[in-house]
């Protein structure tokens, strides 16, 4: 895939380039965002790491590939854990940002970040690549930090740290300091005081000055590879606490200095070598009307689609207890087409669940069964107008798919059966992004959702985290993964 990566200019976020580099992916696009005021080092932000963001300039020449910015508008406004779109809110200056890389730079398919251990900031991310069409690369995601420390050492990321907040951290001592030479002390800290390895806890930032992939990844050939070297900074000290101080390092100096000598190719033309280092600020406004991508479905239209389609309901006539369920299929001689008959079905059951004074927010699972599973992502693109984040703020269901031959046995193309709560005290376990860590989601459904004591289960498939491509070595190997 062609990605543009979330930068902070964090050890992190460097990183995860690096892993999307090793599982084939191509960096095109470098995205950034920073305070409205250079002067600043530092927002209270639950989102961004802007200490620092003075130097991230220079990825641009360094790696050779364009760097967007966008200079923070929003703040903190939705604060729970499910984002929804928020006028104003920090999130929707990425969504302003990545919204333009996307339209200067259309062959872009997917978006990386550094996440490791932050379900807030993930999920924001997950929510506005979903809402542009992009995939989530989270390769960092609930790796062992101890170990994802040693790996970023040896594997060349040079980081400083560039802010200090822990018991144990000294502004005075630590700031500026490589992480090479932090790592053991950090394991120290760890076993004393139960800090994070890797910051995940806020315990510490970094800036990266170098790294393996610092010269040109557009084209592949070496135009310019320079570390950058911080001349001189001053330490700005936060909150002299006795125990745990904060400081942060703000830059004065700093240059680039090249690791190989600049070439020159005939097969790199003036407007590539314009483009590859450019710095675009991506302008705004964040506090305008925000609006779904997903667009309602006409109410009258869908109206007349349940009332010519006639869908069979199969519930309860007295509802005992929960939670319980309801099925619906469609006809037999009126189906029309897989997309009609899922449009008709999921229609019905939203009527029917209104009729009991519940929503798709009381659905804990979906058994969704087709005739043809080649037709799969046509019951996607249906499904997917339904069964939104914003209709399941407590998460979407969990859900299996399953083809049976539902024609031969006149039940339509499409059947589904929904398993409803009187309650919304369900947990979901939903990851979008691609990780080394678990497959993915590949449609709009939770992995798992846990409702008293019970864990209700996604259908899965033998597949390869990372990759997302089926385990080689057949049908064997697939059960076992």
């Amino acid at each position: 895939m062609t990605v543009v990566a979330l930068v902070s200019g964090g050890k992190d976020s460097c990183y995860a380039m690096m892993k999307c580099i090793q599982y084939g992916h191509e960096i095109v696009a470098l995205a950034n965002l920073l305070p409205a005021d250079d002067s600043v080092d530092e927002l209270d932000s639950y989102m961004y790491q802007t200490v620092g963001h003075q130097i991230v300039v220079s990825y641009a020449k360094c790696m050779g590939v364009p760097l967007f910015r966008r200079r923070i508008q929003g703040s903190t406004r939705h604060q729970d854990l499910a984002y929804r779109i928020t006028p104003g809110d920090e999130v929707e200056d990425m969504s302003i940002l990545l919204r333009e890389v996307k339209r200067q730079i259309p062959s872009i398919t997917a978006a990386s970040s550094g996440a490791i251990a932050s379900d807030y900031q993930r999920i924001r991310v997950e929510n506005i690549c979903s809402r542009l069409g992009l995939v989530s690369l989270a390769y960092l995601w609930k790796q062992d930090q101890s170990l994802l420390l040693q790996e970023m050492v040896t594997n060349g990321i040079v980081a400083i740290t560039v802010k200090v907040a822990a018991m144990g951290l000294d502004p005075a001592k630590h700031l500026g300091k490589e992480m090479k030479n932090l790592q053991s002390y950090l394991h120290e800290l760890n076993k004393l005081y139960g800090i994070n390895v890797c910051g995940e806890g806020g315990e510490y930032e970094t800036l990266t000055l170098d790294c393996p992939f610092f010269h040109d990844l557009m084209t592949k050939r070496i135009i310019s590879n320079a570390r950058i070297v911080l001349d001189e900074f001053q330490v700005m000290l936060h909150s002299p606490d006795s125990i745990a101080p904060v400081g942060v390092l703000h830059p004065l100096a700093f240059h680039l200095d090249n690791k190989i000598e600049s070439i020159s190719s005939s097969a790199i033309n003036d407007a590539c070598l314009e483009k590859i280092d450019s710095v675009c600020e991506v302008q705004g406004d964040c506090l305008r009307r925000c609006t779904a991508m997903t667009q309602s479905i006409d109410a009258a239209s869908n109206l007349d689609d349940v009332i010519e389609h006639r869908p069979l309901i199969s519930k309860r006539e007295r509802i005992t207890y929960f939670p319980f369920a309801v099925g619906c299929k469609i006809h037999p001689k009126l189906q029309q087409g897989l997309q009609e008959d899922m449009k008709a079905v999921l229609k019905k059951i939203e009527a029917q669940l209104m009729e009991y004074g519940f929503g798709w927010e009381n659905v804990l699972y979906i058994h969704l069964y087709i005739s043809d599973m080649n037709e799969f992502a046509l019951a996607n693109e249906t499904y997917v107008k339904y069964i939104t984040q914003e209709m399941c703020p407590f998460g979407v269901p969990s859900r299996s798919t399953i083809e049976l031959p539902l024609l031969q046995v006149g039940m339509g193309r499409a059947y589904v059966e929904v398993l409803v709560t009187n309650d919304q005290s369900k947990r979901v376990l939903n990851v979008q992004s691609i990780s080394c860590w678990a497959p993915s989601c590949i449609g709009p459904y939770s992995q798992a959702t846990l409702h008293k004591g019970i864990l209700h289960m996604a259908g899965q498939l033998g597949l390869d985290p990372p990759t997302m491509n089926l385990c080689s070595g057949g049908p064997t190997v697939e059960l076992e993964q």
